[in-house]
């Protein structure tokens, strides 16, 4: 999931999350899977640090 795609999805269910609120919930997947060793860790840290980067106005650039 790209990250645009991933704020979108959350959005849609959540329409007051902001990006700052959906990087915290991407770094908190990351420590879960992490844990599990699961292989979605890189994947999951990406869309963490971008979105963590980017205001909550700014798009995001696709992966």
């Amino acid at each position: 999931m790209k990250p645009k795609e991933l704020i979108s999805a959350v959005r849609t269910g959540h329409s007051e999350a902001t990006k700052k609120d959906i990087a915290r919930a991407a770094f908190y997947a990351v420590i879960l899977a992490s844990e599990q060793k699961s292989k979605r860790v890189e994947e999951l840290h990406g869309i963490a640090i971008e979105t963590r980067n980017s205001s909550d106005d700014s798009a995001l650039n696709d992966h």
